[in-house]
């Protein structure tokens, strides 16, 4: 099983953002980390900065963690391309169509997972795909 460390990660999102800025071959998960780092300019300037690896990024201090929310966004275009859980890209597409906006639409799935791993995190449990799938459908409209 695959298991990076924060420093890999973080490297991972690094060196696929340098490569397509410098027009070098992406693998295909280099390519889909791109195009979610294209959606988030306010990250550029991070990922541009090599020793942000090293970088903490305290919730205490009032700060989302970048690389979280970028792994989270990579977590989820998975998700959606293999429909895990089953039901997950229909209303992924009903959210899209409510919101106007993938990216929107996005951002309310990431805040079910969040949800979602933190109360599997809370109650020592493995993550709840039922509950996740009835968040994104209740931000969706669909409940």
């Amino acid at each position: 099983m695959f298991n990076p460390s924060r420093d890999q990660v973080r490297t991972f999102f690094i060196d696929a953002w340098r490569k397509h800025t410098g027009r070098e071959v992406l693998t295909p998960l280099e390519t889909i980390a791109a195009d979610i780092l294209q959606n988030h300019p306010e990250y550029h300037a991070l990922v541009e900065d090599p020793e942000a690896v090293d970088r903490d990024f305290a919730p205490e201090d009032g700060q989302v963690n970048p690389f979280l929310h970028l792994s989270l966004h990579l977590a989820i275009e998975e998700q959606l391309s293999i429909d895990q859980p089953p039901g997950l890209r229909a209303a992924f597409d009903a959210a899209c169509a409510q919101r106007g906006n993938r990216h929107d639409a996005l951002h309310d799935v990431l805040e079910c997972l969040g949800e979602t791993i933190f109360n599997a995190q809370r109650n020592n449990a493995p993550p709840d795909g039922l509950a996740y799938l009835t968040c994104v459908r209740r931000r969706a409209g669909l409940l």
